[in-house]
């Protein structure tokens, strides 16, 4: 304990004098060189070369930006309710934000992901996680938009997600804080033995991408943090880090760093599936949200999961084995061989580095150094491949390039450090501004790294960019790694706090880019593909409206016949056939945001007038020279009043 305490103390030092020493800056530090800015100038009209989509943390979204230029193109919203884009605010994406919690307006966006085909990026969907609310959400790359989140039951903290398998059979999903399973009142003294920690597999459909929960695996209520699959030899296989396996529930910084070492748990995929096919499983009743976004009715809907089956690694011989790790470790990462499985003790200055060959010989052998709740812990000088050692402060996480080379961040001493794989010697080591925790190699994390940049997110900025008061921007730097030695090329800011990134060439995604949704395919139930089908219609007090809207008028534009108290729909369709047509429509008094439709889509908010009046709409997308003329106006009349619904279009 004491020397625990004399560590943090030590390591928190230094935090501060990192954090609160100001870095003296040559003119070279200080502004980059010409070429530097040249290696990442992008003439107007002209694309960067790779896409980034960085996740919003706080924000619950994820942004989209450009490599090298760093700009943001578009932010994707998913957990969280965007106001631009109506999502959650729209009738038809109401349903995504669904969870067994309630209707959960907001989310914690971690770590995203891009689909794979043997071990490469093919560029079809992004899946990210979110973290408070347990839910795993999936990113269609020809729309950019989220079409599918299904939340995760029997977790907390899904922070150990979302990472795919490669050939995107699963996307996994690992929970953070053990908790009882199943839920129910038991003192969180009772922490040891009781509570459990759920490792989530979800089958991915290979045409269409639909995930469905196959399975869980039921684990010791330790903490799974950070999680990597096997690629190549280590296909089948899925490696998570865990730290508190103290099993603490209280002053975690302490009690969770009293082992010498923690686990890297290694479990056997394939090996599930045979157990699950053999009836092995038991099933369990629970309760958990699926949202679809169908894109041809340009609608959502919730479907409620009522079970799910988990399996018990006490009871499934080779499903699961611990491989020790230095104490608290936080990433898990794999070379593109699927050889190597780093894993980063954050109170270790090395980088230690496990082999799969090793692993697989030790089970073999059964070079078992003990169990915890019936899994074999594995001999760590047998499967240790070897260290990176003395490496840096603070160790966090490791990405690859196409040359051999781990990229290892160091939160405590600010640095991205590169070394050698197979021999571990440090070949250079750059300063980040400041106190870096994820980076980013577009392909990092499968089989085939695209290593012409590095991207690292840093949690503290400071004096980077104009102060915006005690909250300060967000910062991401990148790096060109073509040579020996890195170069800082650029640092730009980024949306909410970015934890992890995924990158791909551009080329591997824009061509797929839909550019319009085809009206004739258009399936919404109340679409109006035509001026024949603009119509409004009353049930008692409650109206629907069948609009249209083209440049630049909206069909119809005079609604008379509305009153106080009724419950207004306004269904609008998006008459364009051309690219970069969008249109918006605002209700003053709807509380709800405006609506931005696609050409040839169908969107709906609610308007529920509650003051006698003529009240005006507007479009809010700048569509045409005569954008302005774009409006219309909604009469409103007491409760009481026998004034019959009518609408028209000019003098119709």
């Amino acid at each position: 304990m004491k020397k625990t305490f004399i560590y943090l103390f030590i390591i928190s030092i230094a935090v501060t004098i990192i954090n609160c020493t100001p870095k003296t800056k040559s003119k070279q530090q200080g502004a980059l060189n010409a070429s530097a800015a040249e290696k990442v100038y992008v003439p107007p009209g002209e694309h960067d070369d790779f896409y980034a989509f960085v996740s919003g943390g706080f924000s619950g979204q994820l942004a989209v930006y450009g490599l090298p230029s760093g700009r943001l193109f578009k932010i994707i919203p998913v957990f969280s309710q965007d106001a631009e884009k109506a999502w959650g605010y729209s009738e038809e994406t109401k349903p995504m934000l669904n969870t067994s919690f309630g209707h959960i307006p907001w989310g914690d966006a971690h770590h995203p992901d891009i689909s794979q085909t043997n071990g490469e990026l093919d560029g079809r969907w992004v899946f990210i996680n979110e973290n408070n609310t347990p839910r795993i959400a999936k990113i269609d790359l020809t729309t950019f938009e989220t079409t599918e989140i299904i939340e995760v039951p029997n977790s907390a903290g899904n922070h150990s997600s979302s990472y795919v398998t490669e050939n995107t059979e699963y996307v996994i999903a690992g929970t953070r804080f053990g908790v009882p399973v199943p839920q129910r009142d038991i003192s969180i003294k009772e922490y040891k033995g009781n509570f459990k920690g759920a490792l989530s597999f979800l089958k991915v459909d290979p045409e269409e991408g639909h995930m469905d929960l196959s399975f869980q695996i039921l684990m010791p209520g330790f903490d799974y943090d950070k999680a990597h699959p096997g690629r190549g030899k280590s296909h089948g296989w899925f490696f998570y880090t865990t730290y508190n396996t103290e099993e603490a529930s209280t002053l975690l910084e302490v009690n969770a760093s009293q082992n010498d070492k923690d686990f890297i748990a290694a479990v056997n995929w394939k090996k599930a599936e045979e157990y699950i096919k053999a009836g092995k499983f038991k099933t369990m009743p629970t309760r958990y949200a699926h949202n679809i976004y169908d894109e041809e009715t340009h609608t959502a809907t919730t479907k409620w999961g009522k079970e799910v089956r988990v399996l018990d690694p006490a009871e499934c011989p080779g499903l699961v084995y611990f491989l020790p790790t230095p104490k608290s470790p936080h990433g898990c990462d794999v070379d593109p061989t699927g050889e190597y499985i780093v894993g980063s003790g954050k109170l270790s200055a090395d980088v230690t580095v496990h082999s799969f060959s090793k692993m697989m010989k030790a089970i073999e052998e059964k070079k078992f150094t003990g169990e915890a709740y019936g899994i074999p812990i594995l001999d760590f000088e047998t499967v240790n491949a070897g260290s990176v050692k003395q490496a840096g402060l603070g160790p966090l996480h490791t990405e690859f390039d196409d040359k051999g080379h781990g990229y290892t961040t160091f939160f405590i001493s600010s640095e991205v450090v590169k070394w050698k794989v197979g021999t571990w010697e440090v070949i250079d080591r750059k300063p980040t501004y400041y106190s870096v925790g994820h980076l980013m190699i577009p392909g990092g994390n499968s089989r085939k790294p695209f290593g012409k940049y590095v991207l690292a997110m840093n949690k503290i900025t400071k004096d980077r960019y104009l102060p915006t008061g005690p909250e300060v921007t967000q910062s991401a730097q990148l790096y060109d790694i073509t040579g020996e030695k890195m170069e800082l090329l650029l640092d730009f800011p980024t949306v909410g706090e970015p934890h992890y990134a995924a990158g791909c060439p551009a080329d591997l995604i824009k061509s797929k880019s839909k550019k319009i949704f085809k009206l004739e395919e258009n399936k919404h139930p109340y679409v109006a593909k035509s001026a024949e089908d603009v119509k409004v219609v009353r049930n008692g007090n409650e109206v629907h409206i069948y609009m249209t809207m083209i440049r630049s008028h909206f069909s119809p534009d005079n609604i008379e016949g509305i009153k106080v108290g009724d419950k207004v729909y306004f269904h609008v369709t998006n008459l364009e056939q051309d690219y970069d047509v969008p249109h918006g429509i605002s209700m003053i008094g709807a509380n709800t945001s405006e609506l931005l439709i696609m050409p040839g889509q169908t969107e709906s908010f609610v308007w529920e007038p509650k003051q006698v009046g003529v009240w005006p709409f507007y479009c809010t997308d700048f569509c045409s020279a005569l954008h302005q003329e774009m409006q219309g106006y909604v009469r409103v009349s007491p409760k009481d009043s026998d004034i019959e619904l009518s609408w028209s279009l000019g003098d119709e």
